[in-house]
């Protein structure tokens, strides 16, 4: 049976508009994220991820770099790539993101702010292009307009798979609100401790919030994976970047995991290469040692966490962005 989206019966009953009210009227003293900021960003107020009302899109794409299940693969013959919509700004200030271009540079990103309705319309040209699925990148601070924009493109035929692909520092109010939206929950699971997460992301207690919002994202899709072809509809898919000098720490998150669920799926990362401020931070200034990398796949399986993905120890050379081409920021 052909897997359709959960959000396609909630525009049809009214409750996916209903949602998307709910959580606009978030945005008038906004709580959308774990930061709280409290100003009303519907008048346009500026929140700590420099954001107010309009949502930035700061490109969107096919993208082919996600995990197998996701991207697809010219084996089975459904290599179309994630339609990924990157949303500028962020609520993380990571020393190391890959992403910085458009994450923290706020001022040029102003430039690429859309209507609710132009969101709705990039939703169904990227189904149109014949992708397997939206990718949300970095939605948690624009999750209302995302809502409204789905209400929408639903309604104009979008039938494809949401992935949520966020950071986890995000508001478990607002997940509750998305349950039966999202599809697919795809977070990076950062630190392990709050001491990193604000020396490196500039934010307070990321191990007692993101590790809520995973436990909600659980509750939502459980550890089983929905497979149609070789690709996932719906499902956990946690994501763990290795940093060098164990910075992440590792163990501890993939202990968290475990004892959660051993049979959650992963996607362990180890991409991680010096960019942006990392390239001036001693301890971030290098790639990750082969030696590191394989103390994390003991772990997972001393741990026995063998659903998933790992990539190769050099995979830090792939995929790399660069957001001064905005119509194709990822060259294959």
């Amino acid at each position: 049976m052909k897997y359709i989206p959960n959000y396609i019966f909630l525009s049809k009953s009214g409750e996916l508009i209903e949602r998307a009210e709910k959580l606009n009227s978030l945005l008038a003293d906004c709580s959308i994220c774990p930061k709280d900021c409290r100003v009303n960003r519907i008048e346009n107020e500026i929140a700590a991820c420099y954001s107010g009302m309009l949502p930035v899109v700061s490109s969107y794409c096919a993208h082919f770099g996600e995990e197998p299940v996701l991207s697809g693969t010219l084996e089975n013959k459904n290599f179309n790539g994630v339609g990924n919509i990157f949303f500028g700004n962020c609520n993380l200030r990571c020393v190391y993101c890959q992403n910085y271009e458009i994450s923290q540079n706020h001022k040029l990103e102003k430039m690429h702010e859309v209507s609710v309705e132009r969101l709705a319309e990039i939703m169904i040209e990227l189904q149109n292009a014949k992708v397997n699925a939206i990718g949300l990148v970095s939605p948690t601070h624009f999750v209302p307009q995302i809502v409204s924009a789905l209400s929408l493109a639903a309604k104009a035929g979008l039938n494809l798979p949401l992935v949520y692909n966020t950071n986890s520092y995000d508001s478990v109010e607002v997940l509750k609100l998305l349950d039966g939206i999202i599809d697919i929950y795809l977070p990076d699971l950062k630190y392990s401790d709050d001491l990193q997460g604000y020396r490196y992301s500039k934010i307070k207690n990321y191990v007692y919030h993101s590790q809520s919002a995973l436990k909600e994202m659980y509750r939502q899709v459980g550890c089983e994976i929905i497979l149609e072809n070789g690709l996932m509809k719906k499902g956990l898919l946690i994501r763990h970047l290795i940093l060098p000098n164990d910075l992440a720490g590792s163990y501890d998150t993939l202990k968290f995991i475990s004892e959660l669920d051993n049979k959650i799926h992963l996607s362990v990362m180890s991409q991680y290469y010096p960019i942006h401020k990392a390239l001036s931070i001693d301890l971030l200034s290098r790639n990750i040692r082969e030696r590191e990398y394989e103390k994390v796949l003991m772990w997972m399986e001393e741990l026995k966490l063998f659903n998933g993905y790992i990539q190769e120890h050099d995979s830090e050379s792939f995929y790399r962005p660069d957001f001064s081409d905005r119509f194709e920021p990822f060259k294959i």
